[in-house]
């Protein structure tokens, strides 16, 4: 049986798709159980007693906001996940913990590997980062997955609010200074399956006293925003999904004014993962134009 705690969330919910389609047994959570209280937390795994798997999709992800709701943010990104871990620990579950690549500074040049030093410049990615290193404190066999600029067919996301924008506006302006990999739910949960029903545990990391059980996913290749922006308009226009012309402008973090801090440079290594589960990672662009051209995909 696996626990999905944020079951309705963009990944959540594309993770319960694939434990159906794959007939895995599962029981989906959400806001109904506060990670933030441990009491609530254990009560739900008791009565369940048949866990052996948790996957930790929760998370405060309002990376803005965070800045001002430091206490809320750590006590869902850090504390929470501490929480999950304790009960995974109690009920001897094997636990899944979906992270960031906000735990860099994004001044690196080349892509980010699981043994690089973390440095988080805001407080989405210091509470992510805090989380990682409570899970394994209490856990140190958990896995962590580290990913980037998520997108899929749930929830609010960047594909469908462009889209939203290039079907309303003539002009947008899109951030080029920050680079990193688009990433899509579809993807990644299909990964997260294969560790799950691989039945053996992922081979160790190579430097285990520093960064034990991190694995980095995301899409590959790399984009910043203007670019993924000018793919998501040029599928969009071939399949009839944006149906007006609409001019897309590069802008600066700067220019753009948002008011946490954002990685410049924060590409993921996926060597790690591939040799782990033996995969090809589809290219960013790939993944999304099957995404755009699925069914699954619809206007937000």
């Amino acid at each position: 049986m696996v626990w999905v705690i944020g079951s309705k969330g963009m990944l959540g919910s594309e993770i319960i798709k694939q434990l159906e389609i794959n007939q895995i047994s599962f029981i989906g959570t959400d806001i109904e159980v506060d990670i933030t209280n441990p009491a609530e937390l254990s009560t739900f795994a008791t009565q369940n007693s048949n866990i052996n798997w948790i996957i930790n999709c929760a998370a405060y992800t309002n990376v803005d906001k965070a800045e001002s709701e430091i206490e809320l943010a750590e006590k869902i990104n850090a504390t929470g996940a501490e929480n999950i871990a304790k009960v995974a620990k109690e009920i001897s579950a094997k636990m899944i913990h979906i992270s960031t690549d906000y735990v860099f500074d994004g001044k690196g040049k080349t892509p980010y590997t699981e043994i690089m030093k973390t440095n988080p410049t805001g407080i989405y990615g210091k509470t992510k980062e805090k989380g990682e290193k409570l899970v394994l404190q209490e856990l140190p066999e958990a896995y962590i997955f580290r990913t980037a600029w998520l997108y899929g067919p749930r929830g609010k996301n960047f594909v469908y609010t462009m889209v939203n924008l290039m079907n309303s506006k003539e002009e947008i302006s899109v951030v080029k200074d920050q680079i990193g990999s688009p990433t899509c739910t579809l993807d990644l949960a299909r990964y997260i399956i294969a560790v799950i029903l691989g039945g053996q545990e992922i081979p160790g990391n190579p430097h285990p006293n520093v960064y034990p059980g991190i694995y980095h996913c995301s899409g590959e290749g790399e984009s910043s925003w203007y670019d993924f922006a000018c793919e998501i308009y040029k599928i969009g226009r071939e399949k009839r999904i944006i149906t007006k012309e609409c001019t897309i402008k590069p802008c600066s973090t700067e220019d753009f004014g948002s008011r946490a801090p954002r990685p410049a440079y924060s590409v993921l290594s996926k060597s790690k993962l591939k040799k782990a589960l033996q995969i090809k990672i589809p290219h960013w662009k790939e993944s999304l134009r099957a995404f755009m051209a699925s069914p699954m995909f619809k206007d937000n």
